[in-house]
């Protein structure tokens, strides 16, 4: 947690940039040496970046979705590392901008608009949760099945034991969402200290891209849970979730698309010579050079237009609170999932033909947009997408957001500790 902060959204932007201006620069060199960006990470929350989508009465800027992703795009073209470092902190700012404890809602923001980082502990190993499941003579792990628990301690203390993976952004936080199991087996999330003594990071994650992100294995042994740490308890305050954290991965694809455009532009004008049927020695004029620098612009311009559309969707759907918008929001931005990929992907191997043999060195760098383009295209699969879309446009079926899965609405309860003053109405 930083002790300075910027007071406007002005000065933290300037702050932000300067900072991200100085990310590019050894982006590639990190990427082969599997170096963290600790210290400009740190840097990046003294900057208020982490503050930008916290309420103005908390500490923060309050800035609105398209504002946040386009900053999140700019992030991504200086080192796509970043918007998947800061994933887990930006969702849990959105669950807590809808939490209906108005104590607990109050006492995180105004910790993230003090500076504070979050991480994130969601998932956790496949293997181990079927391991689990079959102790307990289950077939198979049902849909987003934890075995992270969190129990009583001998002093009344809840405490998390438990092991996770893909656990983005941990390393460099200062508090981590755990997804968690309790006694009576409900899940939810908890707060827990990312720098407790039994909080374990291991440098494990071995993915082709996104090699500085901290998404490997994190270990809780006996971590105690904060107070106000119980957080996103109801559906409620989950809405729209599944758009938001797609959209967070279309934002950094849409900032490598960017990056791949003006690190191309730049080895086109470098390079002296290209092939024996070249119509010209230097590559600046060669035509069929020039249609690939104009096919990237294009495939970035597709990816930008694709990203605001589904921004604005879901910034319209916390507008009206229909049910209803949000759903489209969901179609929308799976649709701006497909495009955006199938886009990205093409311009990071396109790319290379405007370098010839000289862009495939190590040196250039350029391999690593693919690489961090086809791991973040593979989080939340989108083979899935186009079906999901057809169902609802020929059957009418509505998608059920996997965040909504198995919690409870508060509409359903009438417990006065829950629903009473403390909840936001």
């Amino acid at each position: 947690m930083t002790a300075v902060q910027p007071a406007t959204l002005q000065e933290a932007l300037i702050g932000i940039r300067a900072v991200l201006a100085e990310f590019p620069s050894g982006a590639g060199d990190r990427d082969l040496a599997f170096e963290h960006p600790d210290e400009l990470i740190g840097r990046l929350a003294e900057a208020g970046f982490g503050r930008l989508r916290v309420p103005v009465e908390f500490g923060g800027f309050g800035v609105d979705l398209p504002t946040l992703f386009e900053l999140l795009a700019e992030a991504g073209q200086a080192d796509s590392n970043i918007p998947q470092i800061w994933r887990g902190h930006f969702t849990t700012t959105e669950i807590l901008r809808a939490e209906l404890d108005h104590e607990v809602r109050a006492h995180w923001l105004g910790v993230i608009g003090r500076g504070a980082v979050f991480g994130n502990a969601q998932s956790e190993p496949s293997a181990l949760v079927a391991e689990a499941v079959a102790a307990q003579g289950e077939p198979s792990p049902p849909w987003g099945a934890t075995i992270t628990r969190v129990e009583a301690g001998a002093d009344g203390q809840r405490l998390v034991s438990g092991t996770k993976f893909y656990s983005t952004g941990s390393r460099y936080a200062d508090y981590i969402r755990a997804a968690v199991v309790d006694e009576a087996g409900e899940r939810g999330f908890v707060v827990i200290p990312a720098r407790h003594p039994g909080v374990t990071h291991v440098d494990d994650w071995d993915g082709v891209g996104q090699r500085q992100t901290g998404s490997g294995t994190t270990l809780f042994e006996k971590v105690p849970v904060q107070e106000h740490g119980d957080i996103g308890r109801f559906k409620e305050s989950l809405r729209g979730l599944d758009s938001f954290v797609q959209i967070v991965h279309l934002a950094n694809l849409t900032g490598i698309a960017r990056s791949l455009v003006a690190e191309t532009v730049d080895i086109v004008r470098g390079r002296t010579r290209t092939s024996l049927h070249a119509t010209t020695q230097q590559a600046s004029a060669d035509p069929e050079v020039l249609g690939v620098i104009g096919t990237l612009h294009t495939r970035s311009l597709t990816a930008e237009t694709l990203l605001r559309l589904a921004a604005e969707r879901l910034e319209a759907a916390h507008g009206t609170g229909a049910e209803s918008d949000y759903t489209r929001a969901y179609l929308d931005a799976s649709a701006a999932q497909i495009g955006i990929i199938e886009a990205v992907l093409d311009a990071a191997s396109r790319a290379f033909d405007a370098g010839g043999s000289s862009a495939v060195r190590n040196s250039v760098h350029l391999d690593r947009h693919w690489r961090n383009a086809r791991t973040l295209a593979s989080h939340n699969p989108v083979v899935y997408k186009p079906r999901v879309i057809g169902d609802f446009l020929v059957n009418g079926v509505a998608p059920v957001p996997g965040y909504y899965r198995n919690r409870p609405s508060i509409t359903a309860l009438t417990d006065e500790s829950v629903t009473g003053e403390r909840v936001a109405q």
